[in-house]
């Protein structure tokens, strides 16, 4: 068996990727359907770590513009977070993969407290860690979570599944002639603002030249980022 290129990463999944298409809520067909893409890559022996997004459930952004009071609701998206960290957790064990649920905020009888070297531990023992309920602080994206997760676990690439092949130039669901960039630098990502990470996830991972690979959820496209293929886009030094 070829030997993966990373062999310890950290994969971002937002929480709408649970949702299927119901837009949503937790889909438990697609929750299974990704979680087999996952299982995949864990056959592999690569180590894995799993930041997900809350906005399937409820996202603070879009809530504090309405009115409420950003801090609140960031609180509100965190918790959505943990939500679908047990979802993913259940179907991952219910397929064969040990798991443990890291919570920033403290909730002992659901998940375990995010303790870096309990979270190092995990990985060692071939447990995936799923990290929940972002930093712990209002203000910060599961964008930013990724980036400091996957620094403090020695990840040594971020993968970033979504539902487009890459970083491109402009929504191609929306522009038909929209380009897709094979490699960017940090520094033209932030001078684009081209929206795959925020400005201070990018820099995060800009000093800390960790390489962040943008690409499908689906059709093995994590797969093959792992084992170093040429696929989606690539964010890089």
């Amino acid at each position: 068996m070829p030997t993966p290129k990373y062999r310890r990463v950290l994969l971002k999944l937002s929480g709408e990727a649970l949702a299927g298409e119901r837009k949503t809520g937790i889909d438990p067909d697609t929750v299974s359907a990704v979680c087999g893409e996952l299982g995949v890559v864990l056959d592999m022996g690569v180590e894995m770590a799993l930041v997900i997004g809350g906005g399937n459930i409820f996202r603070g952004l879009s809530a504090s513009a309405k009115g409420m009071e950003r801090a609140s609701a960031d609180y509100m998206g965190m918790l959505a977070t943990v939500l679908n960290a047990l979802a993913v957790q259940d179907m991952l064990e219910k397929q064969g993969y040990p798991t443990r649920v890291l919570s920033a905020i403290t909730m002992r009888e659901v998940c375990e407290p995010f303790v870096r070297r309990r979270a190092l531990r995990h990985l060692e023992k071939g447990r995936v860690v799923i990290c929940a309920a972002g930093t712990g602080n209002p203000y910060f994206t599961t964008d930013t979570t990724a980036a400091l997760r996957g620094m403090e676990l020695k990840c040594s690439a971020i993968i970033k599944g979504t539902k487009v092949s890459g970083i491109y130039d402009k929504d191609p669901a929306l522009h038909a002639d929209a380009v897709r960039f094979d490699r960017l630098s940090y520094d033209e990502t932030l001078a684009r603002h081209l929206g795959v990470m925020d400005a201070t996830a990018i820099a995060l991972v800009r000093d800390n030249s960790l390489p962040v690979i943008v690409c499908r959820m689906f059709g093995g496209d994590i797969r093959r980022a792992v084992m170093g293929e040429s696929v989606g886009t690539i964010v890089h030094d």
